[in-house]
């Protein structure tokens, strides 16, 4: 039983990482490299902050009277599943007083690692770098197939699922490629909604305070009428889904 993990920091009343209002929990490591990170200050575990269990959950609990009637516990990152055993530990204490429980995650695992953890969740935002493996390899320094497999788990046990894609103009938002991800998404039933997340150049400073030359120098955040473009084209693949 893992009862410490290492985390990057803690937002205490957050409203983009799932619905209503959270306790949002980023944890610190990942072993993914994406192009367009703006946290490549959680990249490595160590350099985190070591928390016991005991203790954050008991700081959830000051929390409880705002977040549990419509919102609940989040957890991003970094990449969260690096450290299933202890949330796993965490996610069943928070079972027991009914609150609700969201993984925003790239899917990088081994599905029979976290199996136990996602049994206790309630939700799960799924990070999609590229449906392309190729570009997906280009756009993240790894391989999709952890990815891919942990998704097709999710639809087989019925996990509610939204997806997270990166709007980059002339990087990730080609027609013949978006297609591919409702294809994709149009197999999976468990999928609630997609997320269209516009790319920002907020986490540039760090990438610098860091020493690494950030790799998208050119790229641009979408204007609003090409968001909007991107999320007619998908609505059209896609009917009945919600996109946002």
């Amino acid at each position: 039983m893992q009862t410490e993990a290492y985390i990057h920091s803690i937002e205490t009343m957050g409203t983009l990482e799932g619905p209503g209002l959270r306790y949002v929990i980023f944890m610190q490591g990942c072993p993914m490299r994406c192009r367009f990170c703006h946290n490549p200050d959680t990249w490595y575990i160590s350099r985190g902050r070591l928390v016991n269990v005991d203790w954050l959950f008991n700081d959830i609990g000051k929390y409880l009277p705002y977040i549990q009637a419509s919102g609940g516990v989040s957890v991003s990152g970094g990449e969260p599943l690096l450290q299933a055993d202890f949330l796993e530990v965490l996610f069943r204490r928070l079972a027991a007083i009914k609150v609700h429980k969201l993984i925003d995650t790239s899917g990088f695992a081994s599905v029979e690692r976290v199996k136990g953890l996602i049994n206790l969740t309630d939700l799960i935002l799924l990070s999609i770098k590229s449906i392309r493996p190729a570009r997906f390899q280009e756009m993240s320094g790894q391989s999709p197939e952890r990815t891919f497999r942990l998704a097709r788990y999710l639809t087989q046990i019925e996990k509610p699922v939204w997806v997270r894609y990166v709007i980059i103009p002339g990087i990730t938002d080609d027609a013949s490629e978006l297609q591919e991800l409702a294809a994709w998404i149009a197999g999976m039933p468990n999928v609630q909604r997609l997320e269209l997340l516009p790319y920002h150049a907020l986490g540039v400073y760090k990438w610098s305070r860091l020493g690494i030359e950030y790799p998208l120098p050119q790229a641009q955040p979408p204007t609003e009428q090409q968001m909007n473009e991107v999320r007619a084209k998908l609505a059209s693949w896609l009917p009945g889904r919600k996109i946002v």
